[in-house]
């Protein structure tokens, strides 16, 4: 469960923070019932935001169901999202952990060093992908262009020509996905702006988690575009301010049944991710790290770490990977606006007409 969008219980209100909890574990669900437990992994809060649009654009009921007991939420139950939409996500999410997983194969990273866990990642990998085009097929979504992005992504590593060229191949997943659910929700018109906002929140992703991961891959020799392309902090945060700027306004051209949650995850959590990010960012890339644990060894730690609520509602947690302490996504001074990942409540941005008074569910 990683991704830029994090929203703690400060920045959402009860009945929005509910909704979002609903998409979460409907694609954590559809993608064990489409694909076993072990693609359960893949779920990431970045990819819960197809579901979320597809619900979104739709003026029929939202297909729900009452979930059971969850260690994630604390044994309790929850009525999560179900249908089209949730199966979308999970078809994006598996592509791009599929994607992940066979690159650090391939490069050999951590314990994947070892031959014979490189080969059965490789066939997990394999296996994820080929559900993921059979399950994207039956729902209209050719994966040949997310597939084919990836692609790209390997080769825009090996030469790269600029940061953008970089971010391209993210760019266009993301845009075909967002695209997609205009389709599923039956708004055709809305395919082009959503184009555009998946193709800069692809731009938003991969420039934040090149931000956020630059001193750890000097420390460990790793790739980072950021160093291998010579681009510094303050144009990448310009960078990622003319991104979150061009998704704002490409919002404004789509045409919603209940754009709410949308609205605040992609223009309010969105720049309270940019903001966080850089805010945090370490120009000293000589930062000397621990030893780190490899892929899979760090993917487990984190499970644990997650089935115990430690990253939830830990005040503090070490890094599943790097050991470092980080701050519970839940924790921080919400209430008094100055802790990390809150900002305090209804305080809405530029561009927003006002609240209705539900702790800043606007609606733009």
């Amino acid at each position: 469960m990683f991704g830029m969008i994090r929203p703690c219980r400060h920045s959402l209100s009860e009945r929005l923070r509910t909704e979002w909890i609903g998409h979460l574990c409907g694609l954590c669900r559809a993608l064990r019932d489409g694909h076993g437990q072990l693609a359960r992994t893949a779920t990431n809060y970045d990819g819960l935001l197809i579901s979320v649009l597809v619900d979104a654009q739709s003026t029929a009921a939202p297909n729900r169901r009452r979930a059971g007991p969850c260690p994630l939420r604390g044994m309790r139950t929850a009525i999560v999202a179900t249908g089209e939409g949730a199966r979308l996500a999970a078809v994006v999410s598996l592509v791009l952990a599929s994607a992940t997983i066979a690159d650090h194969a391939a490069d050999g990273d951590g314990v994947l060093a070892r031959r014979p866990l490189a080969k059965a990642a490789e066939r997990l990998a394999g296996r994820w992908s080929r559900n993921a085009t059979v399950d994207g097929a039956a729902l209209g979504l050719g994966t040949g262009v997310l597939l084919d992005a990836v692609g790209r992504q390997a080769a825009a590593k090996r030469s790269p020509s600029s940061l953008l060229a970089v971010t391209e191949p993210t760019e266009s997943a993301t845009a075909a996905a967002f695209a997609h659910t205009a389709v599923l929700a039956g708004r055709p018109d809305n395919a082009v702006p959503l184009a555009e906002v998946g193709r800069l929140f692809g731009r938003l992703a991969h420039l934040l988690d090149a931000v956020e991961d630059l001193p750890a891959d000097h420390a460990a020799g790793a790739w980072n575009p950021l160093a291998e392309t010579g681009t510094d902090l303050a144009t990448a945060r310009r960078l990622a301010d003319d991104a979150t700027l061009g998704v704002k306004l490409a919002l404004r051209e789509v045409e919603w049944a209940n754009g709410t949650l949308a609205h605040r995850l992609l223009v309010h959590e969105l720049d309270r991710a940019v903001g966080h990010a850089f805010a945090h960012a370490e120009p000293d890339t000589g930062t000397q790290r621990g030893k780190q644990r490899g892929l899979v060894t760090g993917c487990g730690v984190a499970v644990g770490l997650f089935c115990t609520c430690q990253i939830c509602c830990s005040d503090t947690y070490p890094d599943p990977w790097t050991g470092e302490r980080r701050q519970g996504w839940c924790r921080g001074s919400g209430d008094s606006g100055g802790g990390d990942g809150c900002d305090g409540c209804c305080s809405c941005t530029d561009g927003c007409s006002g609240c209705d008074g539900d702790c800043c569910d606007c609606d733009c």
